[in-house]
């Protein structure tokens, strides 16, 4: 079986995932823009359910375009914006 290395960028303007084989070579990524909001001059805000929704989104179109099953995968890398904080309810999944 295969191993592949995904990593997930969701960044300031876009969720991106991108799928690399194990010797490092690149196999596929997708990209999907998300919503900036300004409540205020030099802030910035965006819709934590939209980007976890984006997030699923670009994963499963980079293991759906190349046919590559989730149990392929050895590991996973996530960068992200470090100031960020989202609290999840546990029983509901929601924000």
């Amino acid at each position: 079986m295969n191993k592949y290395i995904l990593a997930i960028d969701q960044s300031t303007t876009a969720t991106k995932a991108v799928l690399f084989n194990n010797n490092g070579e690149f196999i596929s990524q997708n990209n999907l823009e998300h919503k900036q909001y300004f409540p205020n001059p030099g802030w910035v805000e965006h819709d934590a359910e939209e980007i976890y929704q984006n997030t699923k989104k670009v994963v499963l179109n980079v293991l759906k375009n190349c046919n590559v099953l989730k149990e392929e995968m050895a590991a996973v890398g996530i960068t992200n914006q470090r100031e960020t904080t989202v609290i999840w309810d546990r029983k509901t999944g929601k924000q």
